[in-house]
């Protein structure tokens, strides 16, 4: 019989209001037909990620699998209910708000992480100068990178209150929140190209290890989908994200639409 969690309540926020991709902001947001600022598809994932966490502890932040699709918007300030049912060892959690459903995924615990080997990824530093997005940002094949980063101390404290988690693991063992992994694998786009406004639509992440409190982490991606679909331009990543140039920490597959079309505001 399935299993259901407890109901996991999040007052949503929005940690991008003032970030580069104005798909964030109310104004720019309601031309694409949305009714305010989305909050970023990373965070609600890491809404997501606490559930799987709740279940199965340190063992799903060192292994764990979650692929997670992103439906409709969460809106910041609103309440985000997020749901987990377990059958025979798979969680199947989604997200609703507003009395819609949001994001679905599911997460599941392989008895041991896969072997991924380093080498097949290729380091290559971002862009040093950033240009406006076209057709030769994306191609497909094209190996990219990002600025390193660490959300070391204070950084990885205010990460945690920003996506609302409570969960004590993180503190007491000194471990970073999976969710900083995803916001990398945003930057493979951001860090590549000046994107007018954008959407990430989906990931799947298998955990390798857990990441650290501090660790220096990149990410060395290809790109694997550049193709329009009903008037949107999509991009598909795979990519390893990695701690302090030599340790894997998840192999990921992100998704995003990086020219949305307009519409009116529904």
């Amino acid at each position: 019989m399935p299993n259901r969690l407890e109901t996991y309540r999040v007052q949503a926020f929005n940690t991008a209001k003032l970030s580069e991709n104005k798909m964030h902001d109310d104004t720019v947001a309601k031309r694409f037909g949305f009714s305010g600022g989305l909050v970023p598809g990373v965070d609600v994932l890491a809404y997501m990620m606490h559930m799987p966490v709740a279940k199965w502890g340190r063992a799903f932040l060192e292994r764990g699998l979650i692929d997670a699709r992103f439906v409709k918007p969460v809106y910041d300030g609103e309440t985000a209910e997020v749901t987990a049912e377990e059958t025979n060892g798979v969680l199947s959690i989604e997200v609703k708000s507003r009395g819609q459903l949001c994001a679905t995924g599911i997460a599941s615990l392989p008895s041991a992480a896969p072997s991924v080997s380093i080498a097949d990824y290729k380091a290559v530093a971002a862009v040093a100068e950033r240009m406006p997005v076209n057709a030769a940002s994306y191609e497909l094949g094209k190996w990219l990178g990002t600025v390193p980063r660490d959300w070391a101390g204070e950084a990885g404290k205010e990460y945690l209150a920003d996506v609302r988690e409570s969960d004590p693991i993180y503190a007491r063992e000194g471990l970073a929140h999976p969710g900083l992994l995803q916001r990398v694998m945003n930057r493979v786009l951001v860090d590549n190209a000046i994107l007018g406004p954008w959407i990430h639509v989906g990931s799947t992440m298998q955990l390798l290890s857990a990441a650290k409190a501090g660790d220096e982490i990149t990410a060395r991606a290809r790109v694997t989908g550049n193709y329009d679909k009903k008037g949107h331009r999509f991009v598909e990543l795979d990519a390893l994200v990695v701690a302090n140039g030599k340790t894997p920490l998840a192999h990921c597959q992100h998704v995003a639409i990086t020219q949305p079309r307009e519409q009116a505001a529904a």
